[in-house]
C-alpha cells in the first residue's frame, strides 16, 4: 500500500544545554567574523568573485543580539519536532532551532543520510553567537552561520504541487531586512526530499544576498563533486585555487586527509549538474543536487589535527564519531554576497536523498559513476520540473499553523504595508519586543520603559533612524537614536547623542558603555577604562535582583569591563569588578580564564597556573579564537594541554 505524505508534531528528547538569556549590551564593535581573506589574494581572482567578495560585507550584527548565556551543563530536554514522511523517506525538523532539519531517515534501509548530533549543545559559530552542529541547516544573512541558528521560524501547512501537504518554514531575516521561506516536501513514492527556497526584497534598493545550506555527514565518506579544481580557505585567511582530488601529495576527498579545518569551495563548469555526495566505504550515501541558481557547492573538514577533532568532541559526546559538511550556495564561495534587485526575488529547487556508487578509485571515474546513479535515481529534468511545478505554491496561503516565529516580520510589514503573498506575518505574532516600536511607528514617540531593566532591542534601519530623529529627544531615546546612528556609520553623532542623554538619564550604565566602546575604537583606552568602572558601578547600584536578566547585564559589562581595565594595567579597578561579580557568573568557564589573567596580571603567575590545573571549559570560545593558547603561553613553555587545544590555523599548531 502506498503512503501518502504526511506531516505530524513530534517530541525530541536529547541532552541539551539551555541557550540561556541574550547579551542585552548592543553589539557596537566590529564583526568578529574569521572569514575575511588577506588582501594579497584579491589581484589573482575571477572578476566577478572578486566583485561580490567586496560587495558590501557585513560590519555590525545590529540590529540583532549576541546569544551568549549558553553553558555546558547538558540535562535531557524536549524539543518540539515537525516531521514530513512518505514510504521511503522521514524528515524531522527542528522549527525552534533555525527550522533545522535533524534528521534524514531512508525507510526501506533504515540508514541515516545526516550525521545526526545525539545531544543539542550551542557554540559560538554562529555571526551572532549560539549555533549547533549536525543535520542541515538554512545559512541567509551574511557570510557565516545564519544569526537564525537557535531561532524560531514560523512553519504551516501547505497545500504541496502535487496535491500532497508541504511543510513550509519562514522568517525575516534582520541584518539584510529580507524575508525568506523553506519549503519540504516528498512527492508519493520518493526517495528524494524536496526543498523549495525563496528570497524576496520588498525594498526599493538593492540588497547584499547570501545563502547556503549546509549538510552535516559523517567524515568517514568519500566526498564527491563535479570539479577539478576547488578554491581552498583556511584560517590563516588565505583563498587560492587548488586541483582536486589530490592537493599537496593528498587526496582531500577524503576529509580525515586534511590536516587542518579548511573549506574547499568546488570550481563546477558551467553547464554541468550541480550536486554534492558523501559516500561511505560500501557506496552507500547521500546526495544533493538543484537547479542551477544554486551555484556554489562546498566541502568543510575539521582536519585530522588536535585542535579539529577538540572542536568535533566540544559539539558533541566524545566517541559519537566525527563529521564533515557538505554545502550549496547562491555564490562560488562563502566570502562573496550577490545582488539581489529592488522589489525581485531569487527562487530554486534543492534535493535531497540516498546514493548508492562506487566511492573509490580514479576522481573521474568515482564522479562519473556517481553522476550517472544521481541521474538514474533523480534526472535532472525531473529536478526542473519539480521547480516549475512548485514556483505557483510558493505564493499559496499557508494552513494550519504549525510554529511562531518573532514578530519583527510583522512589524516591518506593518510599517510598509507590504503584500508577501504565502508568508504572512501577522500583527498576533507581534510581543513585548516590538511593543515600543509600534508605539514610535504609531504615535512618533519612543515610551519610556514601564519598569527599571536593561534597555531591550534598537531598530537601525534607515527608516527607523529616521522615526528615532524626529521623536521627542528623551535620554531613552537618544540612547537608541546614538546605537542606530553607529550602525550607520555617524560615530561623531552617535557620541553627541549618548552624551546629551546622559545628565538626565535615570540609568547611565548603558550610555557610559557606549561611550565606553566608542572610546575604545577611536583608540582611547584609558578614558574607556574609566567609563566602564563607572558603568559597572551603576548597574551594581541599580540591579533589581539576581533573575536571568540582570545576570546577563551583569556578566556582559562585568566581562568587557575587566578587559577593558586590565587592558591598560588598571588591575585594582579590575579586581574591584571581579569582587562585585555574583559568584555563579564567577564560576563560568569565561570569567575564569579572565580570573587567571588577572592574576598574572597581579604578579600571581603560580595561582593563574591553577586556575588552568583546577580546569575550565569557556562555554562560548568562538571559532578560531586562540585566547587560551595565548594566555598559556605567558604562563610558561609548556604544551598546551589538550583539553585547552582548539587551535585551528595550520601555523598555531
Amino acid at each position: 500500500m502506498v503512503v501518502v505524505t504526511r506531516i505530524r508534531r513530534e517530541v525530541l528528547t536529547l541532552p541539551a544545554a539551555p541557550l540561556g538569556p541574550d547579551n542585552p549590551l548592543p553589539p557596537l564593535r566590529p564583526l568578529d567574523e574569521v572569514h575575511r581573506i588577506d588582501d594579497r589574494d584579491r589581484g589573482e581572482l575571477p572578476r566577478d568573485m572578486a566583485r561580490q567578495l567586496g560587495w558590501e560585507p557585513l560590519h555590525s550584527l545590529l540590529p540583532v543580539r549576541i546569544r551568549d548565556g549558553y553553558g555546558r551543563t547538558r540535562e535531557p530536554r524536549s524539543l518540539d519536532a515537525l516531521v514530513i514522511e512518505n514510504d521511503r523517506l522521514r524528515a524531522t525538523v527542528l522549527p525552534g532551532l533555525g527550522g533545522r532539519i535533524a534528521s534524514l531517515l531512508h525507510l526501506p534501509t533504515g540508514r541515516e543520510l545526516l550525521y545526526r548530533n545525539p545531544v543539542f549543545q550551542p557554540a559560538n559559530f554562529a555571526l551572532n553567537g549560539a549555533w549547533y552542529s549536525g543535520g542541515i541547516e538554512w545559512n541567509i544573512g551574511a557570510t557565516g552561520h545564519t544569526t537564525l541558528s537557535c531561532a524560531p521560524l514560523h512553519a504551516a501547512r501547505v497545500p504541496a504541487p502535487d496535491g500532497g501537504e508541504m511543510l513550509r518554514l519562514w522568517e525575516w531575516e534582520r541584518l539584510r531586512d529580507l524575508p525568506f521561506q523553506v519549503d519540504l516536501w516528498l512527492p508519493e513514492g520518493s526517495d528524494f526530499l524536496y526543498v523549495g527556497v525563496r528570497i524576496r526584497n520588498p525594498h526599493e534598493r538593492p540588497v547584499p544576498t547570501y545563502w547556503w545550506s549546509n549538510t552535516a555527514v559523517p567524515e568517514d565518506r568519500r566526498i564527491l563533486a563535479p570539479a577539478e579544481e576547488a578554491w581552498l580557505f583556511g584560517y590563516e585567511r588565505r583563498l587560492r585555487r587548488v586541483p582536486v582530488p589530490s592537493y599537496d601529495g593528498t587526496d582531500r576527498s577524503y576529509p580525515l586527509g586534511s590536516p587542518c579545518a579548511a573549506d574547499y569551495f568546488y570550481e563546477v563548469p558551467d553547464g554541468r549538474r550541480r550536486w554534492v555526495a558523501a559516500l561511505d566505504a560500501d557506496g552507500h550515501g547521500l546526495a544533493q543536487t538543484s537547479t542551477d541558481v544554486l551555484r556554489g557547492r562546498k566541502l568543510f573538514v575539521w582536519g585530522s589535527g588536535p585542535g579539529g577533532r577538540r572542536w568535533q568532541e566540544w559539539l558533541t559526546e566524545p566517541g559519537t564519531g566525527g563529521y564533515c559538511e557538505i554545502q550549496a550556495g547562491l555564490a562560488r564561495t562563502q566570502l562573496e554576497h550577490v545582488r539581489l534587485e529592488p522589489e525581485s526575488e531569487v527562487s530554486w529547487l534543492e534535493a535531497y536523498g540516498p546514493l548508492d556508487a562506487p566511492p573509490d578509485g580514479a576522481w573521474a571515474q568515482a564522479v562519473r559513476g556517481a553522476e550517472e546513479r544521481l541521474e538514474s535515481a533523480l534526472p535532472r529534468a525531473r529536478v526542473e520540473e519539480a521547480y516549475t511545478a512548485w514556483r505557483p505554491s510558493a505564493d499559496t496561503e499557508p494552513g494550519e499553523t504549525l510554529a511562531v516565529g518573532s514578530g519583527w516580520g510583522a512589524l516591518e510589514v506593518l510599517r510598509a504595508d507590504w503584500k508577501l503573498p504565502g508568508t504572512p506575518f501577522p500583527e498576533s505574532t507581534l510581543g513585548e519586543e516590538q511593543a515600543p516600536w509600534r508605539e514610535l511607528l504609531r504615535t512618533g514617540s519612543l515610551p519610556e520603559p514601564r519598569r527599571v531593566r536593561p534597555p531591550g532591542e534598537t531598530l537601525v534601519a534607515p527608516h527607523w533612524r529616521d522615526m528615532l530623529e524626529t521623536a521627542p529627544a528623551t535620554p531613552h531615546t537618544e540612547y537608541h537614536l546614538g546605537v542606530a546612528q553607529w550602525h550607520a556609520g555617524d560615530r561623531a553623532q552617535a557620541v553627541r547623542s549618548w552624551e546629551r542623554a546622559l545628565p538626565l538619564a535615570p540609568s547611565q550604565w548603558p550610555l557610559l558603555r557606549c561611550l565606553a566602546v566608542a572610546d575604545q575604537e577611536a583608540g582611547h583606552h584609558e578614558r574607556a577604562a574609566e567609563r566602564y568602572a563607572d558603568a559597572f558601578d551603576d548597574l551594581c547600584r541599580e540591579r533589581r535582583d539576581d533573575g536571568a536578566t540582570w545576570t546577563a547585564a551583569v556578566a556582559a559589562l562585568g566581562r568587557e569591563s575587566l578587559q577593558a581595565l586590565l587592558r591598560v594595567g588598571r588591575t585594582a579597578q579590575a579586581r574591584a569588578v571581579w569582587d562585585r561579580l555574583l559568584p555563579a557568573v564567577r564560576q563560568r568557564g569565561r570569567f575564569r580564564l579572565l580570573q587567571a589573567e588577572l592574576l598574572l596580571a597581579e604578579g600571581h603567575a603560580a595561582r593563574a597556573r591553577a586556575v588552568f590545573d583546577e580546569g575550565f571549559e569557556v562555554a562560548d570560545l568562538r571559532e578560531g579564537a586562540d585566547v587560551i593558547g595565548r594566555l598559556w603561553a605567558r604562563l610558561g613553555d609548556g604544551p598546551l594541554p589538550a583539553r585547552y587545544d582548539f587551535r585551528m590555523r595550520p601555523d598555531a599548531v
